[in-house]
């Protein structure tokens, strides 16, 4: 369709696929013996649903919304009459050769088709008819009421004889008012079962022997149901609504299959005796779908018989479905770290994969109240979603103040020319609004990363923090968020400015030397605790790490300390000229060797330093001063 398809039909046969649409408003009939378009033809108005009377596609009868029913033979258009009130559905009664018509009304108007004229109406308690359906056994006519309740007529008493109120099994509790949905679907599956959809997304299974349904279902999407069918078959239940097809048990109500889209629903349609249907929605394409579980593919297609027995064959192995992953941290918290090595864990990456049910269980003994917590997080979020929508004062974020306040300053401070989103914008931006909401993306500046990068990416310097600070103290509710920046100790403000120092000199680089230090020396503090700890729990570990050296002759222990480290940072020179006058032989102190090393004249190009220097001598009164080149003369 050029843009939306509105109901679809499968003529008796099963040769022809009818489908209307808009827009321009129009009827296409498919061959699909041919898989081709057999004919297209326009209409003057939408159509709201029309009915195939003949075996093929030579008698349609079309249901308009300007209140006009325009009958087609196979050549085109053949008669058009108008009805007195606006139509909603219509049915075909095969041995009167009436024609139901049902709308905005309490009548059902008759129109025979064999005399070509107006009956005598049907006369409802209803003030609107939605729906109306013939049972093809005994072929009564039901018709369901903007009520909530069904009516039966029979053709041929043309009186009613019986009424169901099924609208209070799914009635809907409203500010003290009863609200009794209307009947929005009706369908019938052989001569006792019948399925009503409601408005509110409710279908309900009767029998009609009984006042009361033996099956309710809801689709949970509190949608009008517009379009029910019955597997031929299998005891399934095709139910439709805007936004899903659902397929699901008649006895039971367990869900067979669904089917979503991107576009809203307007028509179901099955082949019948095979597992493909049609879906009319609010797009130019018609969707069908096949699903092999419940029957064959229609003749015309029979390949997909074959696809799909090929996918079969293909036999994919899911290793790892209803497996859970966790990384070594998820598992210390869970407590399971003693499965290591068992068939429990499969190790895979930087973790492993454990039983869903297995991890369930572990993750509630291990955190009972983390529902509850969720709870509690939920409703704070909601409450501070609801207070966001108040009237906005300018204020700073609870999550990461420190780096909301550095953007403020850096927007003030940038060059008005560039063009650059403005910081307030980017505080309100929904791709960065978790930076400035979520509390899972606060920086923790107690981490090593941050103790590096710190002096880096620190803007802000006394005097620029200063000015910052007198002019959002002129808010009271920023003065307030300052005061607790005090509080919980931010040192940003006191830090080295990267504007008052020069590239070249980057006093940063010895706060990054600094910080490293400081980690250092808190990593050897923790190890040299850790190892007293083991110590103390296990003293014979202790004794296996002691070693023991043999001592050698003429090995001497009289250099300290600070003697061995004086002597270290002295440079390869020194340290030559002082073992070699005072001729000391080093030995090492945990071995035998020996170094001895002798110092022998220093000589340039085969010649002494003392010959060098007398040469420079006799050639002295030689050489010519060179201050003054390159200086003019006046």
């Amino acid at each position: 369709m050029p843009a939306v398809s509105t109901s679809i039909r499968v003529s008796k046969d099963g040769q022809y696929i009818l489908a209307t649409g808009i827009y321009k408003p129009k009827v296409k009939c498919f061959d699909v013996n041919n898989l081709s378009l057999k004919f297209e033809r326009c209409f003057d108005s939408e159509v709201i649903t029309f009915e195939v009377l003949s075996d093929d596609y030579s008698k349609l009868v079309f249901l308009q919304c300007d209140r006009h029913i325009e009958f087609h033979a196979a050549h085109g258009k053949y008669y058009r009459l108008r009805i007195p009130r606006f139509g909603r559905d219509m049915q075909y009664h095969y041995p009167s050769c009436d024609l139901f018509v049902v709308g905005v009304s309490n009548e059902i108007y008759r129109l025979n088709l064999e005399k070509g004229q107006f009956l005598q109406s049907f006369v409802t308690e209803a003030s609107a008819i939605n729906k109306c359906a013939i049972n093809p056994v005994h072929h009564a006519l039901m018709i369901g009421t903007q009520e909530g309740k069904i009516e039966a007529w029979d053709p041929r008493m043309k009186n009613r004889v019986g009424v169901l109120d099924c609208g209070f099994h799914c009635a809907i509790q409203n500010s003290n008012l009863l609200t009794v949905p209307s009947i929005t679907a009706l369908k019938f599956q052989g001569s006792l079962t019948m399925g009503i959809g409601t408005a509110t997304g409710h279908i309900l299974l009767y029998d009609i022997r009984s006042n009361k349904p033996f099956m309710v279902k809801d689709h949970m999407y509190g949608l009008p149901i517009r379009n029910i069918e019955f597997h031929e078959k299998m005891d399934l239940i095709y139910s439709m609504d805007s936004s899903i097809v659902k397929i699901w048990e008649k006895e039971t109500g367990k869900l067979y299959t669904s089917v979503e889209s991107q576009s809203d629903f307007n028509d179901l349609c099955i082949v019948p005796k095979t597992g493909m249907f049609f879906i009319a929605n609010e797009d130019s394409k018609i969707q069908s779908y096949y699903i092999p579980s419940l029957g064959p593919a229609p003749a015309w297609c029979s390949f997909l018989d074959n696809l799909t027995e090929e996918l079969e064959e293909l036999d994919y192995e899911t290793i790892y479905d209803d497996y859970k992953f966790v990384t070594e941290k998820e598992l210390e918290e869970l407590g399971l770290s003693h499965l290591k090595g068992t068939n429990l864990l499969k190790a895979y990456m930087h973790g492993y994969f454990m039983d869903i049910r297995l991890y369930r269980k572990a993750r509630d003994v291990s955190r009972p109240f983390a529902f509850e917590e969720y709870k509690k997080k939920r409703i704070r979020q909601k409450i501070e979603e609801e207070c966001a929508s108040r009237v906005q004062v300018q204020k700073l974020p609870k999550v990461n103040k420190e780096l909301a306040l550095k953007m403020l300053d850096t927007e003030k401070n940038d060059n008005p020319k560039k063009k650059k989103k403005t910081t307030e914008n980017l505080l309100k931006d929904d791709r960065f609004k978790a930076l400035f909401t979520n509390p899972d993306f606060q920086v923790d500046t107690n981490s090593e990363e941050y103790s590096l990068l710190k002096p880096v990416v620190s803007q802000l310097d006394k005097t620029r923090a200063k000015k910052l600070k007198k002019e959002l103290a002129q808010t009271p509710i920023l003065e307030d968020e300052l005061e607790n920046y005090k509080k919980e100790g931010n040192s940003d403000f006191e830090g080295s400015s990267s504007d008052s120092s020069s590239e070249d000199e980057k006093p940063w680089v010895k706060e990054v030397q600094k910080q490293y230090r400081l980690i250092k020396k808190k990593e050897k503090q923790e190890e040299r605790e850790n190892a007293l700890r083991v110590n103390e729990h296990d003293p014979m570990s202790a004794e296996s790490r002691l070693q023991f050296y043999e001592i050698k002759e003429g090995v001497d222990f009289r250099d300290s300390k600070a003697t061995i480290k004086k002597r270290d940072k002295a440079s390869l020179g020194d340290r030559l000229q002082e073992e070699e006058s005072q001729k000391i032989n080093i030995t090492g102190s945990r071995g035998n060797k020996e170094m001895t090393f002798s110092l022998k004249e220093h000589k340039h190009n085969g010649r002494s330093k003392g010959n060098v220097n007398r040469h420079r001598k006799e050639y002295k009164h030689l050489l010519r001063p060179a201050g003054n080149i390159g200086k003019k003369k006046h």
